[in-house]
């Protein structure tokens, strides 16, 4: 695993974090809006010198949230808390956001980093489980496991109805291959899988050392079988998997996306379904969420979904609570920055 981005600052460094220099005289406030493991609980309300308020809920409440959060030092949050630029201003006293997990998207950084106020993720505590659920989607999508299910339930035994596809010998396009997609790779050449890799910021090298061949995009979309989305959702990546990119494809291709809702155009994607390109798809993520229930796709019987369980095991739950608390109460007592994501932007 690789190691956490670590950094430490004196109390007079050049990083205009309010009331830095008063981290180690004063009890400090965390507040806690989402959800949390108690283990991740426990180590905040150990550690001296700090008040847990464990509000889980909190953030669905916009004017009570506004109300607590002028008057804590710290705030640990999931994805049900948005904190966004109007909330952000009335958090006189904040210094840092630790997000349990790995996307900040409910996070407006270039605000808080305007106040001055650190926002660090959890990078690594939930990867293993979220690699898992796209290996299990592509299971599932292959097999058409939750149709057949449903079959059955409904008092049929339509064994002729749900043929399948096997993933041995194919090719797994990942568009991506950051914490998680790596041990997607692992796991797929474990499988017997041929993987293939389309990633900027990952050299040659480094693809090859996973067991992938690294590929240009368009490359990818006309060889691979399946195709699993690993990428943040940005200016960049926003709707890249479109009409354009589906008319590219292999026709028969499996896409899976554990990632970030968004990313793919989903009435692009109903179209080609609909059209033969795409075989079947297995979504954990939805542009808007929770999804609409009159979405086009909750209509297609070749589209498998979850309500954005990537992340929802009882390890990487306890996981990504520890590494949140342990990095909050390592700000708030040394003035150690882990998992920092601007840390630069904060710097006068």
């Amino acid at each position: 695993m690789p190691p956490q981005r670590r950094w430490v600052l004196s109390c007079t460094a050049t990083v205009r974090i309010r009331g830095l220099s008063g981290i180690f005289a004063n009890i400090m406030k965390v507040l806690i809006s989402d959800k949390c493991s108690p283990k991740g609980i426990k180590i905040l309300q150990e550690t001296k010198g700090i008040e847990v308020l464990n509000q889980p809920g909190l953030g669905k409440d916009i004017d009570k949230l506004k109300e607590v959060i002028a008057d804590v030092d710290a705030i640990i949050i999931r994805s049900a808390t948005k904190l966004k630029a109007d909330i952000l201003s009335c958090a006189k006293k904040l210094k840092v956001i630790a997000r349990a997990g790995i996307g900040v998207d409910n996070v407006d950084i270039p605000a808080a980093s305007k106040q001055g106020i650190i926002v660090m993720n959890t990078p690594f505590g939930n990867t293993v489980t979220t690699a898992e659920h796209a290996i299990a989607m592509m299971f599932a999508c292959s097999r058409q496991i939750p149709q057949a299910t449903a079959s059955i339930r409904a008092g049929k035994w339509e064994k002729n109805a749900f043929m399948g596809s096997e993933i041995f010998n194919k090719t797994l396009g990942l568009i991506g291959a950051g914490n998680i997609g790596k041990i997607v790779a692992d796991r797929a050449a474990g499988l017997k899988m041929n993987v293939i890799v389309y990633d900027p910021f990952l050299t040659e090298a480094a693809v090859t050392a996973l067991g992938a061949k690294k590929v240009e995009l368009d490359d990818l979309y006309k060889t691979a079988d399946y195709i699993t989305i690993h990428t943040p959702k940005n200016e960049k990546t926003a709707g890249m998997v479109n009409k354009q990119a589906f008319e590219k494809m292999k026709k028969g291709v499996f896409i899976i996306n554990c990632a970030r809702g968004g990313i793919i155009n989903e009435i692009d994607l109903c179209a080609a379904i609909e059209n033969g390109i795409v075989a079947g798809a297995a979504l954990d993520v939805f542009e808007k969420e929770p999804v609409d229930p009159h979405h086009p796709l909750l209509k297609s019987d070749k589209v498998i979904f979850t309500p954005h369980l990537g992340a929802s095991t009882h390890e990487a739950q306890d996981n990504v609570a520890i590494d949140a608390a342990n990095q909050i109460a390592a700000f708030l007592t040394k003035g150690e920055l882990i998992n920092a994501l601007n840390a630069d932007a904060v710097k006068k």
